[in-house]
């Protein structure tokens, strides 16, 4: 055993150990893994291993992979209404500590071991807690070491012997990684419609470098199209592929979105899973994607789930053998109280797919304001309610619940007469976003980040302006902040 208590001394041998107190003991058993084996440990993916340890002779090995972030965890016994503090030595990149269902810290990259801390108090009646460690995924292997819960034990516990004490411990305050890589403020842009800006001329006004370009539809046939127009079908485009060289010429990249609320989304004309893979291939070829959103609304929402949920395991499987995994969100529109039941089951049906989703992407906006008496109060309500839905959807801790959510917030009026977001409303929305480390923050859309011409009639939700008081590219400025 390897980890300390703060009372009386006692030499045996070389080593120092800690008589625990009642209010302080050591809780988890085989914290340092020193027993050689991982039990009573259960990991998905852990072994023990001799180097790199930070104390003693053994450490935990997590081998995070494309689809698994090598979680382990300990229930132990603990008193209801106590204070507790679980620390951890780690080694790696993006590596958690927590509870589950509760406080959670992690450290972005830590080449050496690191020592990650956090106190919780557990809720009344509350007997036990579930504490875990964890990878992200496709960041490679984290260690763990002198993993620690302290305070009262709980009923029928025995407190573990401890060794002498590591230096006190600091927090990680970093950001979690977004849930797409570096992927973290994409803006939704329409590169053929809607009176669409030069794209360098708006990367070097706002410091926008990132981008969501909407939609290929189906043009008839299963054929991918911009906006499902024959005239412009993917296998033929060169003014978009001109935009998506000219966005990574100024050091960005792209998504590309599959759907939108309007015309044939692909799933629902290509008749199988093969089909449509076939199809969201010649995308991703024909502009070198590693990204891409679906973005099923109004008829596709919930719809065919068998066949396009098929279709994304096909191409994450394919990407996976070719050594280039493909990162997949998933946009789905609120209600006042967070995902629809269709949004769930969409979810739902990914999960049973073996989808792995980086992120499901929250449309924040034309759901019409909740209670709250304004938009950010209104976001923040909805924001909340979906992290809940995202721990009981894929057993998520808060903070991971976060991580795997895009905030997207629509500039100006919205489609609904009772929102407004104003560039006031943008900036509180980005302290938001960072206070809770969402995995994205982006709107919709570039297109609409102007004022409107005063002279030509325009209509509530204007698709190439925003109907609100404005200088050019004002929201786009604020969204550009976003780095976690």
């Amino acid at each position: 055993m390897k980890r300390v208590l703060l009372l009386g001394a006692v030499l045996i041998g070389a080593i120092v150990y800690f008589v625990p107190s009642a209010s302080a003991a050591e809780l988890l058993s085989n914290p340092g893994f020193e027993t050689g084996s991982l039990s009573p440990w259960s990991c998905s993916a852990g072994s023990v291993v001799s180097s790199p340890v930070h104390s003693g002779t053994k450490a935990l090995a997590g081998a995070a992979g494309n689809s698994d972030n090598a979680q382990c965890t300990q229930t132990v016994a603990v008193q209801p209404s106590s204070s507790y503090t679980l620390s951890a030595w780690v080694r790696g990149n993006y590596v958690y500590l927590g509870v589950t269902g509760g406080a959670s810290t992690w450290t972005p990259s830590a080449s050496g071991y690191t020592q990650l801390s956090l106190s919780f108090t557990t809720a009344a009646g509350q007997t036990s807690v579930q504490v875990f460690l964890h990878g992200w995924y496709g960041q490679g292997t984290y260690y763990a070491d002198d993993v620690s819960l302290s305070g009262a034990a709980g009923p029928g516990q025995s407190p573990s012997p401890t060794r002498s004490a590591a230096p006190s411990p600091t927090p990680s305050t970093s950001a979690p990684p977004p849930g797409n890589g570096s992927f973290r403020s994409p803006i939704y842009f329409m590169p053929l419609d809607n009176n669409p800006q030069n794209i360098s001329t708006a990367m070097s006004a706002s410091g926008a470098k990132f981008f969501n370009l909407a939609f290929v539809l189906d043009s008839g046939g299963c054929t991918p199209a911009w906006n499902g127009d024959a005239a412009h079908k993917v296998s033929s485009d060169t003014t978009v592929l001109g935009v998506v060289n000219a966005v990574r010429a100024g050091g960005g990249d792209v998504a590309v979105s599959f759907g939108g609320y309007n015309g044939a989304e692909l799933g629902a004309g290509c008749g199988s899973a093969s089909g449509l893979a076939n199809a969201y291939q010649q995308v991703i070829s024909r502009y070198n994607l590693s990204r891409i959103d679906l973005d099923y609304e109004g008829d596709d929402l919930n719809a065919n789930m068998g066949v396009r949920m098929g279709a994304l395991k096909i191409l994450q499987d394919n990407a996976r053998a070719a050594g280039r995994p493909l990162h997949v969100t998933l946009t789905v529109p609120m209600t006042t109280i967070g995902f629809p039941d269709t949004g769930k089951a969409e979810i739902q049906a990914g999960i049973g797919a073996g989808v792995q989703f980086d992120l499901i992407n929250i449309m924040a906006f034309d759901y019409g304001l909740t209670n709250a008496s304004n938009m950010v109060d209104s976001v923040k309500l909805v924001a909340e309610a979906a992290k809940n839905q995202m721990k009981t959807l894929f057993g998520d801790d808060d903070a991971t619940a976060f991580a795997h959510l895009g905030l997207q917030l629509m500039n100006g009026h919205t489609d609904q007469p009772s929102e407004l977001f104003t560039q006031s409303d943008f900036s509180a929305l980005l302290t938001y976003a960072r206070s809770k480390h969402f995995g994205w923050f982006s709107y919709w859309s570039l297109n609409r980040d102007r004022a409107c011409d005063p002279s030509v009639p325009h209509n509530w939700a204007d698709g190439t302006c925003s109907s609100v008081a404005q200088a050019a590219w004002d929201f786009s400025k604020i969204v550009a902040q976003y780095t976690g």
